[in-house]
């Protein structure tokens, strides 16, 4: 089969299209044939094992695994013997971090794994984009405790993260402002902001409202410049370590005082999670929102697109061209 392979760690030109051996699958596994997958921040961060710390689970040296890739949307190929949830035909999608493999022609996953039939009515490359960022926002959403009447500040609401925080912040009955470019702010009103922020105009952290929660879906404030923004015992959440880690230690930290909380989320990918998104596709309540498609021979110039940081929501590969 076809897939996108990478032997070393560094920069997209590492990647690169070859044949290899399509994987097998055990007396539990699900055979997909890959119609759609993504490019994003996640792949990049194992790509380059950046931070270098990622090394301890990837290989030191040199990547133990080759073919990268989470998100996916396709068709089953085959199925193991033990395997009843899943037939020969179905669309399904899914979330495969860790065992990876996505950016390729076939991928192998366990039946009971953090796969779903697809949301009725989607097509592939709007089904594959479904579950990387949104599962992050939902985790941050879940950690912080959000809910009906709550107000929350999403900074960088149109990447992969922030445009589904906005989507599942609204469905919860959150009041959202969403910070984002010129560009953009009709955008983020369409996915339910209640309120916009132009952060090329103003500076989002000198804004005179408060919340119950900040959440930086991009990583590029701290919680020592948007603290000001939060209400007594209000929430900051990041997507990203933060200077020096400071995200994982500040948590504990201010859970040992009054006032303001730091709190870091730590996402679970299972079954549920998909079913979860593939339930709220189909009921019109989240649309994963998508920039760019390639074409799986062209997935190092997805990579180099997504590294850019200009990105709107997804950048999708196409891997089965569509009529």
């Amino acid at each position: 089969m076809k897939a996108a392979v990478r032997s070393l760690y560094g920069p997209p030109d590492v990647v690169r299209i070859a044949e290899v051996d399509k994987p097998s699958i055990g007396d539990r596994d699900v055979l997909v044939r890959v119609h759609a997958t993504t490019v994003n921040r996640t792949d990049c961060a194992y790509r380059a094992a950046r931070p270098f710390f990622m090394r301890a689970l990837t290989g030191l040296a040199r990547p133990r695994l080759t073919v990268l890739g989470t998100e996916y949307a396709g068709v089953v190929e085959a199925v193991g013997g033990g395997v009843t949830s899943f037939a020969v035909g179905d669309r399904v999608f899914g979330y495969n971090e860790g065992a990876f493999g996505t950016h390729a022609e076939y991928l192998s996953v366990p039946h009971d794994g953090a796969i779903a039939t697809m949301p009725a009515g989607a097509t592939f490359e709007e089904a594959a984009p479904g579950t990387e960022g949104s599962h992050y926002a939902l985790s941050f959403i879940t950690k912080a405790g959000i809910g009906a009447g709550h107000t929350v500040l999403v900074h960088g609401a149109t990447g992969a993260i922030g445009s589904a925080a906005v989507q599942l912040l609204k469905q919860r009955g959150a009041t959202v402002t969403a910070v984002c470019a010129t560009a953009h702010l009709e955008l983020v009103k369409g996915l339910g902001a209640d309120r916009a922020v132009d952060y090329t105009v103003q500076d989002f952290t000198r804004d005179s409202e408060r919340y119950d929660a900040v959440l930086d879906a991009v990583g590029k404030s701290t919680f020592g410049r948007c603290k000001r923004l939060l209400r007594p015992d209000g929430v900051y959440m990041s997507s990203e370590l933060g200077p020096w880690g400071q995200n994982l230690l500040l948590p504990l930290l201010t859970s040992l005082s009054r006032g303001r909380k730091v709190k870091f989320a730590f996402p679970i990918q299972n079954q549920e999670m998909v079913r979860y998104f593939r339930d709220l596709i189909e009921a019109g309540e989240f649309r994963p929102v998508v920039d760019r498609r390639y074409p799986l021979e062209r997935i190092a110039d997805a990579y180099r697109y997504v590294e850019t940081g200009q990105k709107i929501g997804n950048v999708v590969i196409t891997v089965v061209p569509t009529d």
